[in-house]
């Protein structure tokens, strides 16, 4: 079933609250050990690699989101958010808005992956 809302589960609204907030150990804490990341089509996988990604890219270039949509999907959380912060914004849009892919198992996020969609024709 796919259900529109802007209600984020409690784990992703914490994931929110915490990259708002620029704390490592808050957003690392969101993850389950073995999650995987998926950022520009890169991979991060663990905790170890999730922390180092966390620390340099979100924190780093002190990443703020504000959620615009939340969708169920199936039992995964499809989230689009406005992304603002410090760093390169070389040819992005004013207004950058990222897809966020949430899976959760157990109360922790197992998966995510970030993608910059565009407009399908």
């Amino acid at each position: 079933m796919t259900d529109t809302s802007t209600s984020l589960s409690p784990v992703l609204a914490e994931h929110v609250r915490a990259v708002n907030a620029f704390d490592v150990d808050a957003i690392v804490a969101t993850f389950a050990e073995d999650a995987l990341v998926n950022d520009a089509r890169r991979e991060f996988w663990g905790a170890a690699a999730i922390r180092r990604w966390v620390t340099k890219e979100l924190v780093g270039d002190k990443v703020t989101l504000e959620v615009t949509e939340v969708i169920d999907h199936h039992g995964d959380a499809i989230v689009r958010a406005r992304y603002d912060g410090q760093y390169d914004k070389t040819n992005l849009p004013d207004e950058l808005i990222m897809t966020n892919y949430f899976t959760v198992r157990d109360g922790r996020i197992v998966s995510l992956l970030v993608i910059r969609n565009q407009t399908a024709n």
